[in-house]
C-alpha cells in the first residue's frame, strides 16, 4: 500500500482550494460585468424615453441636433480622441428651456467622456465635457 504523508494531503487540499477560489473569482467578475452592462442599457433606454416625452412637451429636443452638438464638443475639447458609440444617458427637461440639460456618453477604446449640453434658445451648446 502507498502511504500519503500528511504534508502531501495538506498540499492537495490547498491546491483544490486555490483552484476553487480562482473559479469563484472569475464567476464573480463575469456576473458583475453583466450586471453593469444591464444597468447602463437601462439608463440609455430611460433617457430615450425621457427624450420622447420632452420632445412631445416642447420643441427643440431633436436628437440629431443634440448629437451634432455633443460630437462637436468632443472634437473641440479632445482633438484626435476617437470613440465608437455616443449614447444619450440623461434628459433633464425643466420648465421653460433655459435649464434644460442633456447628457451624452461617448465610449471608445481609450475610455469614456461625458458631454453635458445646455439649451440656449433653440441651440444646444456644450456646458461641460468630462
Amino acid at each position: 500500500m502507498l502511504a500519503v504523508s500528511t504534508i502531501g494531503i495538506i498540499l492537495i487540499v490547498l491546491a483544490v482550494l486555490i483552484v476553487l477560489f480562482i473559479i469563484g473569482g472569475a464567476v464573480a467578475v463575469v456576473t458583475r460585468s453583466r450586471r453593469q452592462e444591464a444597468t447602463f442599457a437601462e439608463h440609455v433606454e430611460a433617457a430615450d424615453s425621457m427624450l420622447e416625452q420632452a420632445r412631445a412637451a416642447d420643441k427643440g429636443w431633436h436628437r440629431d441636433t443634440m448629437e451634432a452638438a455633443a460630437r462637436s464638443a468632443i472634437a473641440e475639447s479632445k482633438p484626435g480622441w476617437s470613440y465608437d458609440d455616443l449614447h444619450l444617458v440623461l434628459v433633464d427637461d425643466r420648465p421653460g428651456v433655459s435649464e434644460d440639460r442633456a447628457h451624452f456618453m461617448a465610449m471608445g477604446a481609450d475610455g469614456e467622456v461625458r458631454v453635458i449640453l445646455a439649451r440656449e434658445g433653440d441651440r444646444w451648446v456644450a456646458e461641460r465635457v468630462e
